[in-house]
């Protein structure tokens, strides 16, 4: 897709940025997660999110409206020394497979280059996404965590 924009977020971008979060939720999410998370889900709350942390995102743009976003920092987790961590890659199903969450991923990575590895984490559950981060060469550390009951892994690129 030749027509999209990525570019740093600010805090204008909020509204987008946030229905991307909500409305991946549920497109990803339903059926994977309880039904009473995905029902407490909330676009004003998505949107008070992006408003709060415009840093360290990239927002992905299509004839102006925004489809995507990907947001990065040093990791996190108590072994991962010398880390970056790609936090959140959303696209909107209809935009999906057409380039947009790999040019997302391209920008988290030259900002997180000056660490020896990137790691993510992902819903052992959402096969599709765990394809995607192994095309982009991460690989599952055999790490997990529980979120909302549900086991992640931990996936890592060097």
């Amino acid at each position: 897709m030749s027509n999209v924009i990525i570019r740093k977020a600010n805090s204008n971008d909020a509204n987008g940025k946030g229905y991307v979060h909500y409305k991946s939720w549920i497109e990803t999410y339903t059926g994977l997660f309880p039904e009473e998370i995905i029902d407490h889900l909330s676009l004003e709350r998505s949107i008070q999110i992006a408003k709060d942390h415009p840093e360290n995102t990239y927002i992905a743009i299509v004839d102006g409206k925004i489809v995507g976003f990907s947001s990065y920092l040093e990791a996190r987790d108590d072994d991962s020394e010398n880390s970056g961590e790609i936090v959140a890659v959303y696209v909107l199903k209809d935009y999906q497979g057409k380039g947009i969450g790999k040019r997302l991923m391209k920008v988290c990575y030259q900002e997180l280059s000056h660490f020896k590895k990137i790691l993510l984490w992902v819903l052992k559950s959402n096969l599709k996404a765990i394809r995607f981060y192994e095309s982009e060469k991460f690989i599952s550390d055999g790490k997990t965590k529980l979120l909302y009951g549900k086991e992640v892994i931990r996936m890592i690129k060097e």
